[in-house]
């Protein structure tokens, strides 16, 4: 407990009833919920197996795992519950899928097999449309709203088209025996609720909850929560009301205003110490925050001295801006000596990245972007998944369909058609139809073949995988269906050779994670859909970051360039009602607080949009971070600059290129 500050010593110790540990950007709070599970084990006797952790990513969980399992035993870190919420859902469901109707083996489908079926439901493939209507739907079924409640919630006609289609949507799931990601969160608070069995049996195995990120919580994950603490109401949420950015996700900042309301018992510690920030920054951050209404007041403070002033730079264009980040970035590392993972460039929106990425590229400068592609949305990784996915659930049908396709087979598109409406007339899934009589009447024996062979191959690879080890079956299954071959048949020599690389360096990792852990194929498909494999890229290399201001937040950075800080990007021109303009500067507060050590920000006075210049104005947040810690340079409006200044730093930099020289 050494080198804790009071409040995070009383937040540890308290176990009283519900605790809500309000933690200010670098207030220390993953040390917070690390020692408060050991205080819980080694102090309260609490058993490992019945404390769970909820954090919101893959790569969180790793994390605060890997910090306890420093303080505690690596096998007592290991019997402990620590999770994403979608992890949990899917312990929950997989146990109890009998009670809700599904098979304990059900698919999770991705974004895109969902995308694919409420295409088909709302005869679209615009792509805009669809990622309208997805969202929609999800942000309904993280507010606990059913398709019969959102056909008369419908205010506009795409609400409409998604209510049409969020019946067929739900019935097409359940009839593939799959679940999508809001599902693993919905469906264990219907079963909670109507089996109040089930969730006492739940509250006893979990007997002290800690959650972090708390104001990132939905009205789902609220309720859910609400059903695992019970009456006891033994948990810690760990939360930040100024950080609380994911309105647009269906994120509920409300769940922090109903916690005293609902839990009159409940304790509130505040943690306002900051040991990532100099005082000029946090200043910076607590004057653009005092502008939003406060739910609990709280100012963040450092010992870590005033540091360097704030730099606001006015730049022509946004050419011009990405060539002076850039620059200035070079310069301030020479002079300071630094490493190139020491420098963040943080902005609004991905295609504000562009120009960075050029200027950084002909300066050399080594980089990587936040939030690129996942490796699961290759098409490579996904063609080895559908089988993965048949394996493990032959009612499937998406997974049928790419599967029996890739790499061709002779089972065509007639044959598909024919056995897709059999199947449908029969209730039945695709698999299970091909082996029906009836549907052997309705096609030439020249396409049943090819498809029952497919099926029986599916079915004897399918008993291996759930007795053998996974590095004993995938290698055969990928032998088998001669994928290596099929690649090289379909695309150039290079392609082909690196999108067989990404299969052996998916089948390596899970054979990994397959003999680590003791698990079979089908252990190992299920989780799947959960593991992101960008969470376990090597986070050491030297590079410039560059990152949205959503994809930074938890994260820290020497310095720190916040770019593009204009009115109608942040806040963003979407986002100008009272509510979102709060929320567009709590992600201002976000950015400014990543910053350690310097901050630069940047606007355009005029910005490139497709062949126009349009006039600029710098953000509101600018003049709200206050005057006296900021030096503002360029633009038609910035006073002379301070010469004296000027000289000094170039004779020092003269002085220092001269001392390299000897």
């Amino acid at each position: 407990m050494s080198g804790l500050n009071p409040q995070q010593r009383e937040a540890i110790h308290y176990l009283d009833g519900p605790l809500l540990v309000l933690a200010g950007a670098g207030s220390g709070k993953t040390r917070v919920i690390t020692q408060k599970i050991a205080y819980l084990v080694q102090d309260c006797g609490f058993q490992p197996r019945n404390v769970a952790a909820i954090t919101f990513t893959n790569k969180a969980a790793k994390e605060m795992q890997e910090r306890i399992g420093k303080l505690l035993s690596r096998s007592t870190a290991e019997e402990l519950q620590i999770s994403t919420f979608h992890s949990l859902g899917v312990r929950i469901l997989r146990e109890e899928a009998r009670v809700l109707g599904y098979k304990p083996r059900f698919s999770i489908f991705d974004a895109a097999d969902c995308s694919g079926i409420i295409g088909d439901i709302a005869k679209t493939v615009d792509k805009g449309t669809l990622r309208r209507l997805q969202s929609i739907i999800s942000n309904w079924k993280n507010a606990l709203v059913t398709p019969e409640a959102a056909r008369q919630l419908a205010a506009n006609e795409h609400e409409a088209l998604a209510a049409h289609a969020y019946l067929s949507y739900e019935a097409t799931l359940k009839a593939y025996q799959a679940v999508d990601f809001d599902d693993l969160i919905g469906l264990p608070v219907v079963l909670f609720q109507k089996h109040p069995e089930i969730a006492e049996k739940w509250q006893n195995r979990l007997r002290y909850l800690l959650v972090d990120e708390y104001q990132d919580t939905n009205a789902c994950q609220y309720q859910l929560l609400k059903l695992l603490t019970g009456v006891r109401a033994q948990f810690t949420a760990v939360g930040d009301d100024d950080q609380a950015i994911y309105g647009w996700r269906g994120a509920d900042i409300d769940n922090l205003k109903k916690l005293p309301a609902e839990f009159p018992a409940l304790k509130v510690i505040k943690l306002e110490q900051n040991y990532r920030s100099t005082v000029r920054i946090l200043k910076a951050a607590n004057n653009v925050i005092a502008h939003n209404e406060k739910l609990f007041d709280k100012k963040l403070w450092s010992e870590l001295g005033h540091g360097d002033p704030i730099t606001v730079t006015a730049c022509k264009d946004n050419d011009a801006e990405a060539a002076g980040v850039v620059m200035k970035l070079q310069a301030h590392r020479f002079e300071h000596r630094g490493r190139f993972m020491d420098y963040a460039i943080l902005y609004r929106s991905n295609h504000q990245a562009r120009g960075f990425e050029q200027q950084l590229r002909e300066a050399r400068i080594p980089y990587a972007i936040s939030g690129g592609k996942s490796f699961f949305d290759k098409a490579e990784i996904k063609d080895i998944v559908a089988y993965l996915r048949l394996l493990t659930n032959e009612d499937d049908d998406p997974a049928f369909i790419r599967a029996a396709t890739t790499p061709k087979r002779g089972i065509g598109a007639a044959t598909l058609q024919a056995l897709g409406t059999y199947a449908g007339e029969r209730h039945v899934s695709l698999f299970h139809a091909a082996f029906e009589e009836g549907f052997a009447h309705r096609v030439q024996p020249r396409q049943l073949e090819p498809l029952l062979e497919f099926c029986r191959f599916i079915n004897r690879i399918q008993q291996r995988a759930t007795r053998e080890p996974a590095q004993l079956v995938l290698p055969d299954l990928l032998k088998a269906i001669d994928y290596e071959s099929f690649l090289y048949d379909q695309e150039e020599e290079r392609t082909a050779q690196a999108r067989w690389a990404n299969v052996c360096e998916f089948t390596n990792w899970l054979n990994a994670r397959g003999e680590e852990d003791g698990k079979t194929l089908i252990d190992l498909t299920q989780s799947i859909a959960l593991i992101n494999m960008l969470d376990k890229q090597d986070d050491d290399r030297d590079e410039v970051q560059l990152s949205t201001l959503h994809a930074a937040k938890g994260l820290e950075y020497k310095h720190v360039f916040l770019v593009g800080i204009e009115e109608g990007i942040l806040p963003h021109r979407e986002s100008l009602d009272q509510a979102k303009i709060e929320e567009e500067r709590r992600l201002m507060y976000v950015g400014i607080t990543r910053a350690q050590r310097s901050l630069h920000l940047s606007y355009c006075e005029r910005r490139k949009q497709a062949r126009e210049l349009i006039p600029c104005e710098p953000s509101r947040f600018i003049s709200e971070m206050g005057k006296d810690d900021i030096r503002f340079s360029g633009g038609k409006q910035t006073a002379e600059p301070d010469k004296a200044t000027g000289s000094a730093r170039l004779d020092a930099l003269k002085a220092m290129l001269a001392g390299n020289k000897r």
